[in-house]
């Protein structure tokens, strides 16, 4: 969706389609008549917004074939779908039954990540609409911390100096700029704000390098938004991209025992400092409360108390990113990738079941931008 800002800058909001497990270029074209367009029709806009999940492999696929990227953006625009942000955090398999610390590889310190992002941008300059400013790559935060050296460090710093090059590249030759935006995350190289900027506000091109802000990893590194967002700000670390997203909190740690689960991570910490990289760890130690845990639900639906959600940080952060006289950021994913492994009374049985709540997020996160002044 498009939505525009008091300053007249159009905001992208969009879903991101890593909930879907589709890995090849049909089953990702099917997605658009199960999924996304139903959750168009259901809000009623003419155009949605994708946040594309691209798995390597037909990544490498389209970037060698320009005929299929002009097949897909076709198929897209044919259903009244757009994309201005891929996302190239996770490599591929995502949707295995046990995903955890695979997601993190490879890694900024390997060639095939620098690949991968690089065939990413060459797709999205093919895909954004003729009229969008620019378009996105979100991407894992370095590394996940351990192991982490000096050697490895250079070994990033060089990649990012190689990205960087690589993005110029893709922009002299097409004309379309694409920046590519980091993810801080629990348990990463980069993981609050103060690293962002440690590791990142040096790099060499912060005109096509930035943060993507994760408002679910935000709340669960009990980040106060409006600090980290003027802390970003003043190192001039761009924010990139923005996700749409709400973690679990609660003060009995009791209560997440039936979200703890075998396919993702589930970082856990509280507010002391202390922390656990997944929830059965966090239950074998006897984490003292109270929790938040990286667990992304459904952002417009409240959970059984005493669970909540951390959607208040995310108005929070909201209201710095576009309630002022500028957007400090023109793309939002909404990000809930968990939907296939909520408890079994909370989750989908039907696509048609997804699609609705999907779009409820959407409805949701339209609304809280309304709120805030910014109209369709």
């Amino acid at each position: 969706m498009r939505l525009r800002h008091r300053s007249g800058t159009t905001l992208h909001l969009g879903y991101c389609t890593n909930v879907h497990p589709a890995e090849d270029l049909s089953g990702i074209i099917a997605q658009f008549d199960t999924y996304a367009v139903p959750i168009r029709e259901r809000l009623g806009t003419d155009v949605l917004g994708l946040g594309l999940w691209l798995a390597a492999p037909v990544a490498r696929v389209l970037a060698a074939d320009h005929g299929l990227r002009a097949k897909l953006r076709a198929e897209l625009t044919a259903r009244g779908l757009e994309v201005v942000t891929l996302n190239g955090f996770p490599y591929r398999s995502f949707h295995d039954p046990v995903v955890k610390y695979a997601v993190y590889r490879p890694d900024w310190t390997t060639r095939e990540r620098l690949s991968y992002t690089f065939d990413l941008a060459r797709i999205l300059a093919d895909l954004l609409p003729d009229d969008a400013a620019r378009g996105s790559v979100s991407t894992l935060p370095l590394a996940w911390r351990e192991p982490w050296s000096t050697t490895m460090a250079d070994q990033v710093a060089r990649r990012l100096d190689q990205l960087a090059a690589g993005l110029a590249a893709v922009q002299s030759s097409t004309g379309r700029q694409v920046r590519v935006a980091f993810e801080p995350e629990p348990g990463c190289v980069v993981e609050t704000t103060e690293q962002a900027i440690s590791h990142l506000a040096r790099a060499a091109d912060t005109g096509r390098l930035g943060i993507c802000l994760d408002l679910a990893h935000l709340a669960c590194a009990w980040e106060e938004p409006t600090a980290a967002l003027r802390a970003l700000r003043t190192k001039g670390l761009p924010i990139v991209k923005v996700q749409l997203s709400a973690a679990l909190e609660s003060s009995d740690p009791e209560a997440l025992r039936e979200y703890a689960e075998p396919r993702f991570l589930h970082q856990t910490r509280n507010p002391h400092g202390e922390a656990a990289d997944d929830l059965h760890e966090a239950f074998a130690r006897n984490l003292p409360g109270p929790w938040r845990t990286h667990y992304h639900v459904p952002l417009h639906a409240d959970p059984e108390p005493p669970l909540r959600t951390t959607t208040p940080v995310l108005r929070d952060a909201l209201r710095e990113l576009a309630g002022g006289r500028e957007p400090l950021c023109d793309h939002y994913d909404v990000e809930t990738y968990t939907w296939g492994v909520l408890p079994p009374a909370l989750r989908p049985r039907t696509p048609r079941q997804l699609a609705e709540g999907i779009a409820c997020e959407l409805e949701f996160a339209r609304e809280q931008l309304r709120d805030l002044g910014v109209t369709a």
